[in-house]
């Protein structure tokens, strides 16, 4: 053997190994589906460290509504989901797309306002408040795109007797996440739904004394329930299905809840852990 074969022979052997590491690296990360509310609090960013120490598993996600989420996972682009639409999830593993739901956490939906409460809602009921809120004609800013947050608030306006305002101009619909939406709120003046935790992280934005005040809350439809879903490996065979139900057994672990337990902004609680 000459000189330059061995010289090419190491080369070969070397980009072998090269590749045998991306293999390996690559089989033991997921890609994860989630929501914006999970993405904008922070609490990926504070869970997803430890997640990945304790089990080697690399996790990378995109955060979108809920609807976009579970398109995603219907595809095969992602291996697990991590949403928060109960009645969309249960009809998802029901049509073969999802194998397993294990609930992890919740918090609930409120409807912010500006102080000045130009509908009078303050201290009303879910219902009522949207009954006032259409009566007065108030700016209400919608997500409007198919976010388990988007979807909550079209049963709720179905809940109060209303035809979705879709058409009417006092109702805004931004196609965007929930911090955008509230910014959008806030500069209009007007009212929207958002989950606690994000509007605690917009409060913590602005230095604990938003612009925008919880006005509606404590309905018990107001519940907001997040889950951990795997792909039915019918549907997705090339999802990675053990190691994303390694994930949903890490978010259910005690180690896992008490750190969801303990991610706090303005020394509150942004989600509630309840895995069984």
């Amino acid at each position: 053997m000459n000189r330059k074969q061995f010289f090419s022979g190491i080369i070969a052997i070397f980009f072998v190994m090269l590749m045998a590491i991306s293999v390996q690296a690559d089989s033991k990360s997921l890609m994860m589906a989630t929501t914006t509310s999970t993405d904008n609090t922070g609490l990926l960013d504070y869970l997803i460290p430890h997640f990945e120490k304790e089990t080697g598993i690399a996790l990378k996600w995109t955060s979108t509504g809920t609807g976009k989420a579970l398109k995603l996972g219907q595809n095969c682009d992602v291996d697990v989901l991590l949403v928060h639409a109960p009645p969309a999830e249960k009809k998802y593993i029901a049509s073969g797309y999802g194998k397993d739901r294990r609930e992890v956490m919740y918090n609930d939906f409120v409807i912010i306002g500006p102080a000045m409460d130009p509908a009078g809602i303050k201290g009303k009921g879910i219902s009522e408040a949207f009954n006032m809120i259409k009566g007065k004609k108030g700016i209400f800013i919608s997500r409007g795109d198919d976010s388990g947050t988007n979807k909550k608030e079209k049963l709720l306006w179905k809940n109060a007797g209303i035809q979705l305002p879709d058409k009417e101009k006092w109702y805004v619909q931004t196609g965007q996440g929930m911090l955008a939406s509230i910014n959008v709120a806030e500069e209009r003046k007007g009212y929207t739904m958002t989950d606690r935790g994000t509007y605690i992280k917009y409060n913590s934005q602005k230095g604990g004394n938003a612009p925008l005040k919880v006005l509606v809350e404590g309905d018990a439809i107001l519940l907001n329930q997040y889950s951990v879903l795997t792909l039915d490996p019918k549907n997705c065979p090339k999802a990675k299905y053990e190691l994303a139900l390694k994930f949903s057994d890490w978010m259910a672990s005690k180690n896992a809840q008490d750190l969801i337990k303990d991610f706090r902004l303005l020394g509150k609680e942004l989600f509630i852990p309840n895995a069984k």
